[in-house]
Parts: C-alpha cells; structure tokens; sequence
C-alpha cells in the first residue's frame, strides 16, 4: 500500500490537517462536507451526517509523517515520438527521475507511438540519446529492457485489446459502427449551435445480437468507454481534491481506434497497471481527464495510481511554451554548446518542489533538495535569457572538477583543429596542460566552452599578425619596449602569475622613454593578440606561456630592425 503526499495544496483545497493522535482532522467547511468515499493508496475519508466532523485518516497503523511515500516508487515519462524532446518534456522526465532517485524508486521510458501516422523517424532513439545526454537515463525503457516490457505501445497491442474485450464483457465498453461523416456532421451542428463538440452516445444504445450482426457482416468500428456518473474525488498531489464529472460534458471516448491501436486514454492505464506504476507525475493539461481514468481503473477492477499534475512551464511572459518556437528542443541546446546540468537547473529554478531555490544546483543538490509539498500549482515562467548565466556557473564547476575538464580538454582540441587547423603553427597549442591553463584562467568569464574559438580567443591557438604602421601609431620606442619584455621573461622563467605580471607590467612601462603607460599595455597587446580588446595583459602572458610570449616579441624585434 502506498501513502499519499499531503502537499500544501490541501491548504488551498481548505483541507487543513489538524494532528490528533493517529487521525487528521478537516473541518466541517470542506467541499467534502456532504461526500462518503474512499481513497485509494493509503486515505480514507469519512463524512458522517449530522455536526459530526469530517475525518480524513490514514489506513495504515501507527502514525506516519504526510511527506513519507511507501512501498516501492515506480514513476514513467511517457512522450510520445512524434516529436523531438523539448523543454517541457524534459522537466516533466526531470521531476519523476529526481521523485524516483529520492525514494529509491525505478524511473521508466515508455514510448507512446499509436498514433502511427504522425510518427517523426528517429524520434523514438533520440528521446532517449537526450535523457541519457541530460543525465537522468532510464532505468528501463526500449533500450535498456526492464521486467515490464516492451516499453513501446505498438509493441503491447494484444494487451490494449484484451482490456478493451474485457470491458466491452462486462458492460463498460461498447462496439461504436458512427461512421466519421456522421460525427463530423454532429460536430458541426454543435458548433453551430454554440455547443462544445460531443458524441451523442448513439451506439451505447445497441443490444449486442445488433452490434454482432454489424461485426459478422464487416463493419468498421470502433471501441468507446462508457462514462458514468458519480465521479469519486481524488487527491492530487499537487492541486489537492479535484473531481470532474466527464459523463456531463462529454460523450463516450474511443478506448480502440478503427486501426486497432488504443487510444491514449486506454493504453495509459493500462501500461500503468502492468508496470506496477506508482506515482504518475504529468502535466496539469491532464488532470482533467484524471476523472475519467479513474472510472476505467474502477470497471477494470485494479488500484489506481498516486497522481500528481506538475503546473506548465511557459515563457517568461506567460506565453505558451511551444515547440513551433524551435530553439525549445533539447538536441538544439546540445548543439549550441549548452550543458545538460545548466538545462535541469534553469527548468527547476523557475519552478518550485525544492527546499531552497538558488542557482548552479547539480543533480545530485536537486534530487537531495527535493520537496514534492513545496511544488505550487503556479505556472513555471521560463526566462531564457539567463541560460548563459546558468551556463557559466555550471561550465566554472565543470573546469573546476578534473574529470570533467579533462572531457572539456578533448572538446576543445576537436573544436579548435576544426576552427584553425590549417592555420595552427605550434601544434603546442593543442596540449592537454596548455589548454587545461586556459580553461582555468577564463573560468567564470565564458559561458560557453565554443567562445574560446570564436575570433576573440583567436590568439590563443593562431600567432598574430600585425604591421610596422600598427606599431608606429602606438610608439617610436617599441624595440625598447620589447626588449624589456624579454628580460621580464627571461628572468621569470615559466614562474607566472597574473598578479605579479600586472605589477612587473608597471614597472616596464615606467621603464619607456616617452610612451604612457596606456599605449605601452595597446602595444603589448597588439603584439600578444593582434586586438585592441579581450583578457588583460597579464592573462593573455600567462595562457600564452614563456616560450610563446617570447617568440612574439622576438617578431616584434625583426619588425623593428626592418624598418630602422
């Protein structure tokens, strides 16, 4: 048996636990005031007539803390591949694989792929390559296997079926033969008359020996589920009491399409049943329909799931998140050189289910920090903008942690052969330890690991060029000045720090005869970059190294002599 998470939502529900012994109290004023039900998973709810109070008690012995989730946690992410992994697809994965590591749990891959005709190749794989890229792999899923398998629908069809038979049996379900011209012509009609779309119920009304008739002579059909009314209220987890009462505002759903495959509502439940489901975590949009799943686990006879309807994440304007927008796909974060721990933060941070709310948190802070009670039934509002600040702070801890900057190392060697390969003139350039100190050094500057190959950096892995003319605007003295640098360096040796370089850099200045300091730095740079612009001196000194800071000095030298 499971328990239910009491969230805070209770509060907005006006559920208000008071703690009496091993009883939580309501108060008369609840919406439940007039209702005799039972919770699934762990909560019953007693109303008797009269002034007597309303109980909500928990089922199992002795007392236990609302926050407390028992028996094994099994949650899915189900998308459906016909389409790529967005962002909002990848916050409802994140929250169910943070919901499963944080109560030792299994988090599945299920692939929802009945809707044939809309299927985009190649979608199926990706969703997984970018879970795994993301860092919150499956635990099972069509790559991995697992016990409950398959994990893709097309591949569980004759159980779809089986259930939808054992509804039609036993009276939930029903062979529909409405041909589509005539629910066309009922949707118009509807909509002509300012009504909201719904099936009339028309073949709910056949006696079997006709709906046999029509099968024994080949009539296209399909399976609808007969909604009834009496809708029991379920507690989600986030939103709290919720109860719709579907049979008043739609008409019978299709469980089995015309082609065989199962519509999403009847392949959930059951997918959810035979993989022993615990906790279905899922977009608000879907708790509508919550009303009407629960009826089928009802006319099937099995134990619903926990449920709980993560609010949607949206622009920072409250717009929709939509994937027309094209830069909301996962694999397009990964090919602009975002990291997937900066994707998981930015997603969490403008939403809530956390203990604190701050930014550069990594998977394993967000799964210790996680506080299903604290998620708000608030939309997230995303701001984008910010991506490169989260960016930043996750690339500086990946520097920072040998492993990963040896991995940043490889990245940057490939990204540089194939920006300047032909151009390279000390393959120097591409040592692990020389680009191991440039990564150190513009750590908290860059927020992109791409950035150290864009023109700016260029100096780093190509020498400069620069003209006599160039020099001669900035100075009359620059085979003084380089001099001076190349006894700086000689006498430092491969000892340098940037803070030693700006006050030796002083130093050399005062030594010109008749350059200020300013164009004496503009000359220096120019020699080491060829820009007027980047890091300061004294970095650029350091990333370049000794050797390399003399041999551009040494140019400047010969370019002196030259026009002498």
């Amino acid at each position: 048996m499971y328990t239910l998470l009491c969230t805070r939502s209770c509060l907005r529900q006006e559920l208000l636990c008071h703690r009496t012994g091993g009883q939580y109290n309501l108060p008369r004023t609840t919406a439940l005031e007039n209702v005799n039900l039972e919770v699934r998973r762990g909560f019953r709810c007693l109303t008797p007539d009269g002034n007597r109070r309303t109980e909500l008690q928990l089922r199992a012995a002795g007392d236990r803390c609302c926050s407390t989730v028992q028996g094994e946690v099994r949650v899915r992410f189900a998308p459906s591949p016909t389409g790529f992994l967005h962002l909002g697809g990848l916050r409802t994965a994140l929250y169910n694989y943070i919901f499963a590591k944080k109560y030792g749990g299994i988090f599945i891959l299920r692939l929802e792929d009945t809707d044939q005709s809309r299927l985009v190749p190649g979608a199926a794989e990706s969703i997984e390559d970018m879970l795994e890229w993301a860092g919150i792999p499956p635990d099972e899923s069509p790559r991995r296997g697992g016990s409950t398998g398959p994990y893709m629908q097309s591949q569980r069809l004759d159980l779809y079926n089986q259930t939808a038979q054992q509804l039609v049996d036993s009276g939930h379900a029903y062979y529909c033969f409405c041909s589509s011209q005539r629910l066309e012509l009922l949707k118009k009609e509807a909509l002509r008359s300012g009504q909201t779309p719904r099936y009339d119920n028309r073949c709910r009304h056949l006696r079997a020996d006709q709906a046999q008739e029509k099968l024994a002579q080949g009539a296209s059909y399909v399976i609808r589920f007969r909604l009834e009314e009496g809708v029991e209220p379920f507690q989600d987890l986030i939103f709290g009491w919720n109860r719709h009462e579907v049979a008043q505002v739609e008409g019978d759903p299709v469980v089995i399409k015309a082609d065989g495959f199962p519509t999403y509502h009847l392949a959930n439940i059951v997918d959810d049943h035979y993989m022993k489901v615990s906790h279905v975590l899922r977009g608000s949009e879907w708790l509508i329909s919550t009303s009407k799943h629960l009826l089928m686990y009802r006319a099937l006879g099995w134990q619903p799931p926990t449920f709980g309807h993560l609010p949607l994440l949206m622009n920072k304007d409250g717009s929709k998140l939509s994937k027309r927008q094209g830069d909301i796909f996962i694999e397009t974060f990964k090919r602009d050189g975002v990291l997937p721990e900066a994707l998981l933060d930015i997603t969490t941070n403008c939403g809530s289910g956390f203990n604190t709310n701050r930014m550069g948190r990594r998977i394993d802070e967000l799964i210790s920090e996680f506080n299903p009670s604290k998620i708000t039934t608030h939309s997230a509002l995303l701001d984008l903008e910010k991506l490169p600040e989260f960016n930043r702070l996750h690339l500086q801890q990946r520097i920072e942690d040998e492993q990963q900057c040896d991995l940043l190392i490889q990245d940057l060697q490939e990204q540089i052969y194939q920006a300047y390969a032909e151009q390279i003139q000390d393959k120097d350039v591409l040592h692990e330890d020389y680009i191991r100190r440039v990564l150190h050094l513009r750590k908290g500057h860059i927020s992109f690991l791409k950035e150290l190959v864009s023109p700016t950096y260029s100096y780093l892995w190509v020498r400069p060029s620069f003209s006599s003319q160039e020099v001669a605007s900035l100075t009359g003295e620059a085979q003084h000045i380089a001099s001076l640098l190349l006894k700086l360096i000689e006498d430092r040796g491969e000892e340098l720090s940037v803070d030693r370089l700006g006050k030796d850099l002083k130093a050399v200045a005062k030594q010109a005869k008749a350059t200020k300091y300013r164009e004496v730095m503009k000359l220096l740079r120019l020699v080491l970059s060829g820009q007027q612009q980047g890091p300061s001196v004294a970095e650029m000194m350091v990333s370049l190294g000794s050797a390399e800071i003399s041999h551009r000095f040494q140019k400047l030298l010969l370019l002196s002599n030259e026009t002498d």
